[in-house]
């Protein structure tokens, strides 16, 4: 049998059969113990609430935010950057709430904070870390690469104009790192809609082969944007894989000419990726192009 402490008939506690006697004691001790500090913790931040005192109220809240207190402390801070507007005191807590929102995990208010801050104070004391969390705070908010990446724009601009604005800043290579990380996922949402493109093929939808020709222009434009990605090679198959198969669902008429693109495209994959993961397919699906379709000088290259 279990004992059950349920006070004032709300959450229950079970406890194992052996657990009185002394231990309940020291249990029912330590749970007294920590409903004061919680009540005291709550008196304390109703009486930081409802006093006139702002000076007191941004004491406080700078004391919440050294304990971990993060929201507690932006609500405190709402209350105070309007009276201390245009002082050295507003500027701090300014920055503080933003701060506080960052590591609050609110991020969407710690991005609109700190921009107003460094946007209110150019040459502040916090500006260069202002726009550096400002670029964090837009990083740490941006969605999984098959969603809307706006934000993930947004971010890398950010990143960009604070690089620019302070190329010695101790911020700078991190800066740099979260850019490329950022990169990386507008890179895999283009590599997705390409492959989305692909797999539907001929599907009507797109206007019969328009799926293919989706799948090289967004392949081609993510190459162009991000040269250096490390989807280059997986880019550069689909665009392979679509010329082909953007010939063989052509009209006969215009067959000889997409074929031969198509060949043309394999030879600049396999001069760029000679040991490309995809050789073996880029080779096979070429050879499967009729014959009659190849130029003279190539019926025997392609082994």
């Amino acid at each position: 049998m279990h004992i059950k402490i349920c006070p004032n008939q709300g959450t229950c506690l079970n406890l194992p059969p052996n657990f009185k006697n002394g231990n309940m004691r020291d249990f029912i001790l330590t749970i007294a113990t920590l409903w004061c500090l919680l009540m005291t913790s709550c008196g304390d931040y109703n009486k930081v609430d409802k006093t006139p005192d702002y000076t007191y109220k941004y004491e406080a809240a700078k004391q919440y935010f050294s304990q971990g207190y993060y929201n507690r402390s932006a609500q405190t801070l709402q209350q105070v950057i309007s009276v201390f507007k245009g002082t050295e005191t507003g500027e701090e807590s300014l920055f503080l709430l933003g701060m506080a929102n960052l590591n609050a995990r609110n991020y969407d208010a710690a991005a609109t904070y700190l921009r107003r801050y460094y946007q209110s104070y150019p040459k502040g004391l916090y500006t260069e870390a202002a726009r550096y969390y400002t670029g964090m705070a837009l990083y740490l908010s941006t969605p999984e690469p098959k969603l809307d990446q706006s934000a993930t724009y947004e971010a890398v601009t950010e990143f960009q104009n604070f690089i620019e604005t302070f190329p010695t800043s101790i911020f700078r290579s991190q800066a740099q790192d979260r850019i490329f990380e950022l990169q990386n996922k507008l890179v895999e949402k283009e590599y997705l809609s390409a492959k989305l493109y692909y797999d539907l093929g001929d599907y009507f939808l797109n206007g019969g082969n328009g799926n293919y020709q989706a799948c090289i222009v967004t392949s081609e434009n993510a190459i162009k944007d991000f040269p250096y990605a490390k989807r280059r090679e997986d880019f550069a198959y689909l665009i392979l894989k679509a010329k082909y198969e953007y010939a063989k669902h052509s009209v006969f008429e215009k067959q000889a000419e997409r074929y031969s693109d198509a060949i043309d495209e394999y030879y600049g994959f396999h001069s760029e990726f000679p040991e490309s993961k995809y050789m073996k397919e880029a080779k096979e699906m070429i050879n499967k192009i009729p014959k009659a379709f190849y130029k003279p000088e190539m019926n025997d290259s392609i082994k």
